[in-house]
């Protein structure tokens, strides 16, 4: 049996999730070094363009005890020669901690709060987590909205011209609506929900503080990457009849559904 085959007829060892800047958070499930390795590959493998050098947080906090440093950095080479770049763990208990010393990385905090109100007051961030290097959006944000309304009183976002290649807009607790274009290399991001009234050739990101009724509304879709809570689509994994026309995105049980506007 072929990996590809063999991916299809089990539960995944680790969900990745696409984070608000686009480092991709990797939760251990099942601690099987040459699963995750394959998985991982054949995730660039359907997307080199997303996942090819991309950088990886590395999370255990799904596992019931950390690793040892053997083991974890068995993984950080299976995950460096599938092509992705494990750049940080994610923090979790005073072993973990202990592990990322061991492994000379560092501690991020970003995506915690995706996984406080599923798990054991034990697994919480601590109160100061770490920034980011990136200005726009930061790791100190408040817990994560569970609706798809914005801030009471403040309005949506809404941008009037193209955003192009390697251009990122941010519409923080609130919609986000574009007028025009989001061109190839572009970035969407917005914690409500995103409409885009020209092409979407870029990436979207909505609910990006794990708010799963946030959606996506596009009027012409070409998009490289859509995601919401973290959840996400490549374009190779999209039905091609859908390609070009007007859509809409949502999340359903922790899957991404995309269909047609008539």
């Amino acid at each position: 049996m072929s990996a590809g085959a063999a991916s299809m007829n089990y539960e995944l060892a680790g969900d990745l999730k696409i984070g608000q800047v686009g480092i991709a958070n990797l939760r251990i499930r099942t601690l099987d070094v040459e699963r995750l390795g394959t998985e991982m590959r054949e995730r660039v493998a359907r997307a080199p363009k997303l996942f090819e050098r991309a950088a990886v947080i590395v999370d255990f906090g799904g596992l019931p005890g950390t690793p040892d440093a053997a083991t974890a950095r068995a993984l950080l080479d299976a995950l460096r020669a599938a092509g992705v770049i494990p750049v940080a763990l994610a923090y979790g208990s005073s072993d973990n901690e202990r592990l990322a010393v061991e492994l000379g990385l560092p501690l991020l905090a970003k995506f915690r709060a995706q996984y406080e109100s599923q798990e054991p007051a034990a697994q919480a961030a601590p109160s100061a987590p770490a920034r980011t290097e990136h200005a726009r959006t930061e790791s100190t944000r408040p817990e994560p909205a569970r609706t798809a309304a914005t801030t009471a009183g403040e309005p949506g976002m809404m941008v009037s011209a193209p955003i192009r290649s390697g251009q990122q807009i941010y519409a923080e607790q609130r919609d986000l609506t574009v007028l025009a274009t989001v061109g190839a290399g572009a970035e969407v991001i917005s914690d409500g929900s995103i409409h885009i009234y020209g092409a979407l050739r870029g990436r979207a990101l909505a609910g990006a503080r794990e708010n799963d009724k946030a959606r996506i509304f596009c009027r012409e879709f070409h998009a490289e990457l859509v995601a919401i809570a973290g959840h996400y689509k490549v374009m190779e994994d999209i039905p091609a009849d859908l390609r070009g026309k007007a859509v809409q995105v949502w999340l359903d049980n922790g899957q991404i559904h995309i269909a047609a506007l008539a």
